[in-house]
């Protein structure tokens, strides 16, 4: 019962593919705003060359891809007239012409889009703003040859013309072509694809064969100049053509394969389209060509008739890039339900009506063969044909058209929009496809990004298997591609060793595949060209290097053992300043301290304390403003401290030295008094500061110099004049406290107090010697640490010479803390405080 059942089905199925269809009468509709379409329905326009009159060209098979590609702009057409986001209010029209793959064919519609609208002329003015077209952008075509005489049409008219598939380089020059656009990658990019795979796997010695055509030659000149920067030797550079009924066809191709042969190389790079594509590969498998690896693109890869070429499988491993598109929901859907609405009679007549609004006048039906497809015939393209380069052709377009307009929901105006006036927000504004964003980019093109596929055979049957991609960079998963070998191992393809990272070409003789590998010295790295690059100023590398290195910073940190080492000194330092400051204070009405300053050594002690915490300044990365505190700190602490120590030394030296003036002036150097003194070198002291300000503080500097790997911040010194008037200050009153008590004697078992003034002095000299050694000729992290340990030794060296004998009596022999051992010594009375 089902047997007949289904012959039944068949037999309508037969007659309905039949029956003539109006699919042709699909390619027209009117609208506020018309697109034109450049599609190639159909091959094959015949011998151009015996065209003795103008006379109409017609296509004598059809192209199914270029249909489908076609119902791809009418689908998004019709999405958008159906959108209440895009464009809301207003409908888009077009009308898709056929260019017959052919630049001849494709200027005939091409002027007609050119012509004023409702009229079948193009007007001839010195200026077209106001010019009126019959279409507001173009759709297409799809080939470079075509676009590169239609794109120069269009552009001198600044109507937008936006390609769904010509990818020639020439086509990214915007000043040759402003107004040309296209949603797919330009052929550079695709090279550079090709190039970094050959450098995956090591094959530097290739054959690179183009078509004969704008494509073919185009790309394969990226490719010899880009694979040549690569360390890549082109063995052979091939034309084959594409007019194959022509008699010298066939000794071209054979010819290509002999060379190919001759040349041993086991890479074959092919850029064609498949037509010219399957007539070397058949020649290549009757001639018996051994098995190759061949680098395909999107033009022949993906065709179904290269790879329906009897025993294809013995020609190698096919691999090769196809650009990264995304599915077009519901198109599939929308061709099969357009299919079956195409062969009843209301909606044909709905359609041819509708078709005649749009230009009764012009050209007849576009595509005569599409009304004899049937949906089977075109299934297997439309399963794996890309659509969204059209689609998002077609929502360019639209999103510009929209922002022209400037419409807000509930619809947009239908006010008088000029082709020239889409190009500001093609060029600025990005728009969405299906939740996608694009963004056309300086040179017009939109770049995706690129899937590497595989040819997999199993049980005679072709998968196209993705093993990789390129976007920013490349990625191949070489597990999954099984070669040709008997291992399925990449085969070799050399001609020369490569050289490892990090050493470069030196040429030997004149032949540029010949060379010695030499190692980049340091500093430089292996470049892309090459050659060896010097670093930038900020970077380093060693030698043999692929790349620089970012320098690290280097400075005192917190957590390295040495500071840590010099902060546990510093805090060792400081309790022992605390500790003498207590004990002064607790003893501060003794005889020992009253000789030692009283109050002022308090301070004294108070300034030392500062001197020593001021340490941590020294740690951590260095700025202007802290490298500018740092002296001024360590000058002005200091000077606290040897402010009281000149005073206990203008104090003795008056009564030992000049026993008649100390009546007039001792008043002046010991109880209240005293303190102006203090006061009085602490102010010079800040005057010096304030100048040291005015002449140049110290500033932190990067040193890429000194070290080999990283970068040395420093503070430097920008007046060493300033430097030394601020510091030679304290020095003038160490040397004034030096002379004035250096010399003074004590009789019997008495206290000589000038003796730590003496000896505090003495080291604060010895200590600076050896700081400005250091300071002035160290250039690494040291200096810092050089800093810190100066600031140490003159507090350590004020404490041992001064505060800690005197702390030691007060702890260990108390007895001698009397006024009896201190009467010969310098005393004087203590201060008391105001009542």
């Amino acid at each position: 019962i089902m047997v007949p059942d289904l012959l039944l089905c068949l037999s309508f199925a037969y007659a309905a593919a039949l029956k003539p269809t109006c699919l042709s009468a699909q390619f027209r509709k009117p609208g506020d705003y018309i697109l034109g379409g450049l599609f190639p329905f159909g091959m094959d326009a015949g011998n151009l060359t015996a065209r003795s009159e103008p006379t109409l060209v017609v296509c004598e098979r059809l192209f199914a891809e270029g249909l489908i590609w076609a119902l791809g702009m009418k689908f998004a057409i019709d999405q958008i007239n159906n959108s209440t986001s895009l464009l809301p209010g207003v409908t888009l029209g077009y009308d898709i012409s056929d260019t017959c793959s052919e630049p001849l064919v494709a200027l005939q519609p091409s002027l007609l889009f050119l012509t004023q609208n409702g009229t079948t002329g193009i007007g001839v003015l010195c200026n077209y703003t106001d010019y009126q077209p019959r279409v507001t952008a173009v759709i297409g075509p799809h080939s470079s040859d075509l676009c590169l005489v239609t794109a120069k049409l269009f552009s001198s008219f600044s109507i937008p013309q936006v390609s769904y598939g010509a990818s020639s380089e020439r086509l990214s020059n915007t000043e040759s072509f402003p107004s040309f656009y296209r949603t797919v990658p330009s052929d550079k990019s695709l090279v550079e694809a090709m190039v970094l795979l050959l450098n995956k796997f090591g094959w530097n010695w290739v054959a690179s064969i183009g078509s004969d055509d704008e494509y073919g030659r185009g790309a394969q000149g990226l490719f010899v100049s880009i694979a040549g920067n690569h360390s890549i030797c082109v063995a052979f550079e091939g034309l084959i053509p594409t007019d194959l009924a022509d008699p010298k066809a066939q000794n071209q191709l054979e010819d290509t394969i002999k060379i190919i042969n001759k040349t041993k190389v086991n890479i074959i790079v092919l850029f064609a389209f498949k037509q010219p594509a399957q007539a070397l590969l058949e020649n290549s498998i009757r001639m018996g060509l051994s098995e190759k690896v061949w680098i395909g693109t999107e033009a022949w890869l993906l065709s179904d008739i290269p790879a329906s070429i009897s025993n294809i499988q013995s020609i190698g491993t096919v691999l090769g890039f196809i650009m990264k598109a995304g599915t077009v929901p519901g198109f599939q859907k929308y061709v099969a339900d357009l299919f079956t609405s195409v062969q009843q009679d209301e909606f044909c007549q709905e359609s041819r009506e509708s078709n005649g609004l749009v230009n009764p006048d012009a050209l007849g039906a576009h595509c005569k063969q599409c009304d004899r497809v049937s949906l089977d015939g075109v299934s297997s393209v439309l399963s794996h044909s890309p659509i969204q380069p059209v689609y998002a052709a077609v929502y360019s377009v639209a999103f510009a058209l929209h922002r022209a307009l400037g419409c807000a929901r509930p619809a947009c105006p239908r006010a008088p929009v000029r082709p020239w006036q889409l190009l500001h927000f093609m060029n600025t504004f990005p728009f969405e496809v299906n939740g996608q964003r694009f963004r056309f980019d300086q040179s017009h093109s939109i770049n995706t990004g690129y899937e590497l596929i595989f040819w997999s055979w199993k049980n005679s049957t072709l998968t196209y298997q993705p093993v990789g991609d390129y976007g920013d960079s490349l990625y191949v998963n070489k597990s999954q591609i099984q070669f040709h070998t008997t291992d399925q191992k990449e085969p070799t393809s050399e001609c020369f060793r490569h050289c490892e990272p990090g050493q470069f070409r030196q040429i030997k003789g004149s032949q540029l595949c010949c060379y010695d590998c030499t190692d980049c010295p340091e500093n430089t790295f292996w470049s892309a060209k090459s050659s060896c690059t010097r670093c930038p100023q900020h970077q380093w590398a060693p030698g043999r290097s692929t790349r620089c290195h970012d320098r690290s910073h280097r400075y005192l940190f917190w957590n390295e053992p040495l500071t840590i080492a010099l902060l546990l000194l510093t805090s060792l330092t400081a309790s022992l300043t605390c500790g003498a400051a207590g004990l002064f204070y607790k003893n501060l009405h003794t005889p020992l301290v009253q000789v030692s300053g009283g109050k002022r050594s308090l301070f004294a002690l108070f300034a030392l304390l500062l001197l020593s915490l001021s340490c941590g300044l020294y740690v951590g990365k260095p700025s202007n403003n802290l490298c500018a505190i740092q002296q001024m700190v360590y000058a002005l602490c200091l000077n606290g401290c040897f402010s009281t120590f000149f005073v206990k030394s203008l104090e003795i030296a008056l009564v030992t030295e000049f026993p008649r003036c100390s009546p007039t002036f001792l008043r002046w150097v010991t109880q209240r008094r005293a303190w102006l003194v203090v006061a009085l070198c602490l102010l010079t002291q800040g005057l010096f500061c304030f100048f040291y300000l005015r002449l140049g503080p110290d500033y932190s500097v990067s040193d890429y110099a000194s070290l080999p790997t990283e970068v040395l911040l420093v503070c430097h010194t920008h007046s060493w004049f300033a430097f030394a008037l601020m510091h030679g200050y304290n020095g003038c009153l160490a040397l004034v406290c030096l002379l004035c008590t250096f010399m003074v004697q004590t009789a019997g078992k008495t206290y000589n107090i000038a003796r730590g003034i003496t000896f505090a002095a003495l080291s604060y000299f010895v200590i600076w010697i050896f700081f400005i050694a250091f300071f002035a000729t160290l250039k690494t992290v040291l200096r810092a640490v050089t800093q810190i340990g100066t600031v140490l030794t003159t507090s350590l060296g004020i404490l041992g010479t001064y505060y800690i004998p005197k702390c030691y009596i007060i702890l260990f022999m108390p007895d001698l803390n009397t006024v009896d051992y201190f009467q010969n010594s310098i005393k004087e009375e203590p201060e008391r405080d105001p009542q």
